[in-house]
């Protein structure tokens, strides 16, 4: 991938997002990561302003109430964050003297800061030659280098990826607004040699296939019967449920009422991370519930381990795909 052609791109193509203007301290850009979290950045920008002319530095916000600032969160979704970002406030005020620190292992240590929103501060507010990878890296280098349509986050792809603030950003804007999951816009890329393209753009090797059976019946093969053996329809008409949003999808897309696990004790960037992907390979008018009545620890734990179905009796008797 020429990667002077990506950061080319960029310099002619950047969006004007306030965060992005000479003189943004480093309390504006962890701001406008932490709300730009599964939220457009249509809808970001407005409140970014807002905030920052309000609470301009962390030591403003740090004295705020939590009504205020829940007010003050709008329409952006997942209210949580608001609350986080106010303890997380209040921390850099107590323990970096108002000053948001500018190490990947200080930024980790803040309140609801996870390891791409840490990485993403250092790299953009403090020009730290540090690895940043969000699902828009991912995808382009995906496609771009390896020739696949969309792989899984892994640690190998810190330094697999190229990298550096203004490469980084610029592999963003591209997977944002040319290289997008659904219908990218390869005539617009800069990328002349993608593995994607000359490979005639395979779909990502998840994406659900009708199997026959010997008896006739034929039944959607998707992740979910790739971990189970099972049909996505599960037994006793239980629902498909899951923390992995490329299983959700798949199951959704077949034509089954799914659910996408969340809650409980895991951080919110990394569910943030699962439904994500869930909302990228989701078709248009595909819908899957959102369960935050189950998830625990014990859970979350197996979601890493090996694929298995888990008695849901912590909730409702159900069960759950992990």
């Amino acid at each position: 991938m020429d990667t002077q052609a990506v950061v080319e791109w960029f310099d002619a193509h950047e969006r004007p997002l306030p965060w992005r203007e000479p003189g943004t301290s480093a309390w504006g850009v962890l701001l406008s990561e932490v709300m730009s979290q599964q939220t457009p950045v249509a809808r970001v920008a407005p409140q970014w302003k807002e905030w920052m002319r309000r609470w301009p530095t962390p030591q403003d916000l740090a004295a705020a109430s939590k009504a205020d600032v829940l007010r003050a969160w709008g329409k952006l979704g997942y209210p949580r964050r608001a609350l986080r970002l106010l303890e997380c406030a209040r921390v850099i005020t107590e323990l970096h003297d108002g000053h948001v620190p500018r190490s990947v292992e200080e930024l980790l240590a803040l309140p609801g800061i996870g390891d791409y929103t840490a990485r993403a501060v250092a790299c953009f507010a403090y020009r730290e030659n540090v690895p940043v990878v969000d699902t828009n890296v991912r995808r382009v280098h995906a496609r771009a280098v390896r020739g696949v349509a969309q792989v899984r986050p892994s640690k190998r792809e810190l330094t697999e990826i190229p990298h550096g603030p203004e490469l980084s950003v610029a592999l963003m804007e591209l997977g944002a607004l040319v290289c997008t999951s659904r219908a990218p816009k390869c005539s617009e890329c800069p990328v002349v040699d993608c593995a994607w393209l000359a490979a005639g753009q395979p779909p990502a090797d998840f994406a659900p296939r009708t199997i026959e059976l010997p008896n006739g019946h034929t039944y959607t093969q998707t992740r979910f019967s790739d971990l189970t053996g099972l049909s996505p329809i599960m037994l006793g008409g239980m629902t498909p449920t899951s923390a992995d949003g490329e299983i959700v999808a798949a199951a959704a897309n077949a034509g089954h009422w799914t659910e996408m696990a969340g809650g409980g004790m895991y951080s919110d960037e990394v569910f943030r991370a699962h439904l994500a992907t869930m909302e990228q390979h989701l078709r248009p008018g595909r819908t899957a519930q959102f369960n935050t009545m189950f998830f625990d620890r014990f859970l979350w734990n197996l979601h890493f381990g090996q694929a298995r179905i888990v008695p849901k009796a912590r909730a409702a008797g159900a069960q759950v795909l992990l």
